[in-house]
């Protein structure tokens, strides 16, 4: 849920899914979806694979741990899925493009408007975001475990951050640590950069959740819009979205309907 909000009961993503090709999706809105992977049964993992393509089975195959290719599983059939859900569709005719720096992109139809998504996972946990036109980045990290974080802090984040960091109580150094590194992920994989954007190059105020730049010159922090969000006791994420008029934004955000995905994959 949202770190500022109560978790809302019977919440269903923008009206339901759209079941005849037309889409529900405008420039103000966002949908986020995220699904932990012990709430996926075994009989659903083959389900789950038969909704990726062959090029993401292929890759799936080639990391070492089962989790790990479990949840490359999950984030994909979801992104699949969640565009199927709010486009219309099959979940596996969607195609992507590798862009500058490794991002993936979708290749939006011809016809429609162009979808923005991106997909974020880490141990036990996957997220994606989609929106049309606009930049978006969702990042999610694991709370349980071991890092030296006041030491990584000083090579990676700017002075301010370190400074907060710094203050934080020991038992709050790893979340406060994480809660900057998933909005500094997800503003940098929402302008498709990747490793090429140094991360001390811009900073962020955990309460307003504003961001500020080095140079001014760069970036635009009005035209931006982040969400931090705790799924579960183990687990951050954070939303950016690159919006003209940010306030304009309408964010569904919830876990992602497994009976939905069932369906697709059938």
């Amino acid at each position: 849920m949202k770190l500022d909000e109560k978790p809302a009961k019977d919440r269903f993503l923008m009206h339901g899914p759209v079941t005849d090709g037309g889409t529900i999706m405008t420039p103000d809105r966002v949908a986020l979806w995220w699904i932990f992977l012990d709430q996926i049964t075994d009989s659903d993992w083959e389900t789950l694979e038969a909704v990726v393509s062959e090029d993401e089975r292929i890759r799936s195959e080639r990391f070492h741990f089962d989790r790990d290719r479990q949840v490359y599983i999950a984030a994909h059939a979801m992104c699949r899925g969640l565009l199927s859900y709010c486009m219309g569709g099959d979940p596996q005719s969607w195609r992507f493009s590798v862009e500058d720096h490794g991002k993936p992109e979708l290749i939006s139809p011809a016809d429609g408007p162009r979808m923005r998504v991106n997909i974020s996972h880490t141990r036990g946990l996957a997220a994606v975001a989609l929106t049309v036109d606009h930049d978006i980045g969702v990042d999610v990290e694991w709370l349980q475990r071991n890092a030296e974080t006041d030491k990584l802090a000083q090579r990676v984040f700017a002075a301010r951050e370190c400074r907060t960091l710094a203050a934080a109580p020991q038992a709050r150094k790893l979340e406060t640590f994480l809660s900057f590194w998933t909005l500094k992920e997800a503003y940098v994989k929402a302008i498709g950069k990747g490793l090429s954007q140094p991360l001390d190059a811009f900073s962020f105020d955990l309460d307003t959740l504003r961001i500020d730049f080095e140079d001014r010159l760069v970036d635009d922090p009005a035209k931006w819009h982040f969400e931090r969000y705790a799924p579960g006791p183990e687990h951050l994420m954070a939303l950016a979205i690159n919006h003209p008029e940010p306030a304009r934004l309408t964010i569904d955000a919830m876990a992602a309907p497994l009976d939905y995905l069932r369906g697709a994959g059938a």
